[in-house]
């Protein structure tokens, strides 16, 4: 199978990171960060290639800055996530906003003020395309337009962004009214969008690269840029397949080669991995705090100090992650990735401390408790949730129950231990409070 490695924090970096904070907290490898951008910086391609990291992946600002150190660009997902993105020293060129949002007017004037910097923008509605098409058109400004399709593909119907359940893009039965837009205005269009969904079927998004060049070719032949979104499949567990870059890149590369030969026009590659380039550099660090048994026909419960409201993936999805068991004296007892089969001899039900029943890492995608067969750990052991880099800091909704947002630290390449996040007071909870 095609696999990415997974994160290469150490047990000594966990415990050094737990002398400096409570627990829970989220680590990084840096080191895996770098290597998985020059993976997808590596993607074949016909006539050139940008990549651009999803920010709302994990936004965190020593992250992001490292994802520029390697070259990336950057695709935004709301005005927050630009601004936030420049407040780290990226260079607003380097930023793309594809957003739901439609601008108020005071935000409006950010929006022109950005791209009167480089800054690009795609509008995903006819809406938007209205509001920015007066001053695009006066200052002489291109745009893009993020296309509904009209199908998609993912791993639920809540990482679908294609279908008619999904409400992203300008959707294909209002093409004529967007053309009349942008003729009326003179606009240039020099990039198209398409994003069918969040780890589909590497099959499916092949699909979309031939369904986007018919969509240009059919309505906007004049654009230079082919923006095919991301949703590359991550191999978080050990029975999952990641998606083959190589091989996508390959077909990516020969389809621009034939729209090339057919119509004369060399498209650029835009592509917008987060999950890629994150997910698996990153591990939650949680402490068992207690064992609770339901009876003879029922469950053993671990119960973490940490759970949805810094993890949220296996309660939205029905996600599994890895887990390892790290006892107080550094030695990794148990390991999903590494362990004997003949480890995993107890049924466990991992649970967090909020007062909400999903509130769990062992769900099915019915949302309906799953117990895992692992080794039960033992009171006050590390609980490592691996695959925790991306989706997991930038959308947990961590002040539940008045808990606090945790502490983030880096393992650096040269094996230091940095906090980069530090974990949130009590008194910064409630200090807009009025």
């Amino acid at each position: 199978m095609n696999k990415i490695n997974k994160s290469a924090v150490s047990p000594s970096a966990i415990l050094d990171a737990a002398k400096k904070t409570a627990t829970p907290f989220y680590i990084y490898d840096e080191a895996s960060i770098r290597e998985r951008c020059q993976d997808m910086l590596a993607m074949p391609n016909a006539f050139g290639l940008t990549v651009r990291y999803a920010l709302k992946a994990n936004s965190t600002k020593r992250l992001i800055q490292i994802i520029d150190e390697e070259g990336l660009h950057f695709d935004a997902s709301s005005l927050n996530e630009v601004k936030r993105a420049i407040l780290a020293g990226i260079k607003p060129e380097k930023i793309l906003l594809t957003t739901q949002e439609v601008a108020t007017d005071a935000e409006l004037l950010d929006i022109q003020a950005l791209l009167k910097k480089g800054f690009q923008y795609n509008a995903c509605s006819l809406t938007q395309l209205k509001k920015i098409a007066p001053f695009a058109s006066k200052e002489n400004i291109s745009i893009g337009l993020r296309i509904h399709p009209g199908v998609g593909s993912g791993e639920s119907v809540t990482r679908n962004t294609g279908d008619k359940y999904s409400s992203f893009g300008i959707h294909l039965s209002n093409i004529d009214e967007a053309k009349a837009i942008i003729k009326e205005y003179g606009l240039d269009i020099k990039r198209i969008h398409v994003h069918i969904g969040s780890g589909g079927d590497p099959e499916a998004w092949k699909e979309n690269i031939f369904r986007e060049l018919f969509l240009i070719e059919s309505y906007f032949p004049q654009v230079d840029i082919a923006n095919f979104g991301g949703g590359f499949r991550v191999a978080r567990m050990n029975d999952e397949e990641n998606a083959d870059i190589k091989a996508l890149g390959e077909a990516t590369k020969k389809a621009l080669e034939d729209y090339a030969k057919k119509t004369g026009k060399k498209l650029h590659t835009e592509v917008e991995p987060g999950t890629f380039i994150m997910a698996n550099a990153g591990n939650l660090v949680t402490r068992v705090m207690d064992i609770k048994r339901t009876g003879e026909d029922g469950f053993t419960f671990a119960l973490l100090d940490g759970g949805m409201e810094v993890l949220t993936r296996p309660l939205l999805y029905g996600s599994e992650h890895p887990f390892a068991i790290l006892n107080t004296e550094g030695k990794i007892r148990y390991s999903d990735i590494h362990s004997k089969p003949s480890d995993a001899q107890d049924e466990i039900v991992l649970v967090g401390r909020c007062c909400e029943s999903g509130d769990s890492f062992t769900l099915n995608e019915d949302h309906s408790i799953s117990p895992r067969k692992m080794m039960e750990p033992k009171i006050d052991e590390y609980l490592i949730v691996g695959g925790a880099g991306a989706y997991a800091s930038s959308m947990s909704p961590f002040n539940y129950n008045s808990h606090q947002q945790i502490a983030e630290f880096l393992q650096t390449k040269d094996g230091k231990i940095d906090c980069i996040r530090k974990r949130q007071s009590l008194e910064q909870l409630i200090e807009n409070e009025v």
